[in-house]
């Protein structure tokens, strides 16, 4: 490769590296580019899928500010780049994994921490962003409902005083 192309591919994972809300490294050797192709589809909008030369990708990554992810450029390396919902690509890989064995999963880099593969495991364990919100909203309801069962406590309880007095009163008088 000349030296303008490979300047021209680290300058492309490096935009790769700084747009993504993470980064997922696996070693795919042994699956087909169909196999890949399924993997890409897998994880829709939310990541985009590349393979890259270890030596590229690691000088991308130091320029785009991301450390410690050197160990994991070592054989055959393919990167998820997330723009999504992080915890939505992670299940993909995942998943794949679990179909594919040869999918090993490697590690990967969110928010300028390291991921080991465990620690991808656990985002791909997550429930998504929309079922964490709903989950809240849920709750932050059902606080809502017990204030104002509380605060209208008081006068419905004084409502049903005031009812079983005159019905006593009622009584008496008939």
């Amino acid at each position: 490769m000349a030296r303008t192309d490979k300047s021209a591919a680290i300058a492309e994972l490096k935009e790769s590296f700084e747009n993504a809300n993470a980064v997922l490294l696996t070693e795919y050797r042994g699956l087909t580019v169909a196999q890949l192709q399924s993997l890409r589809r897998a994880m829709g909008a939310s990541a985009e899928y590349k393979v890259a030369k270890n030596t590229m990708a690691r000088i991308a990554a130091k320029e785009a500010g991301i450390e410690g992810l050197d160990d994991l450029f070592a054989g055959p390396t393919a990167i998820a780049f997330v723009t999504g919902e992080v915890s939505e690509a992670a299940k993909a890989v995942r998943d794949f994994a679990k179909d594919n064995p040869a999918l090993v999963i490697k590690g990967g880099a969110m928010e300028g921490n390291v991921l080991t593969p465990e620690g991808v495991l656990k985002l791909a364990d997550l429930e998504s962003r929309e079922v964490l919100l709903a989950k809240a909203a849920g709750v932050l309801k059902a606080v809502m409902y017990q204030a104002a069962f509380v605060i209208n406590a008081p006068a419905s309880k004084a409502v049903r005083t005031v009812d079983a007095l005159r019905a006593k009163q009622e009584e008496a008088a008939a």
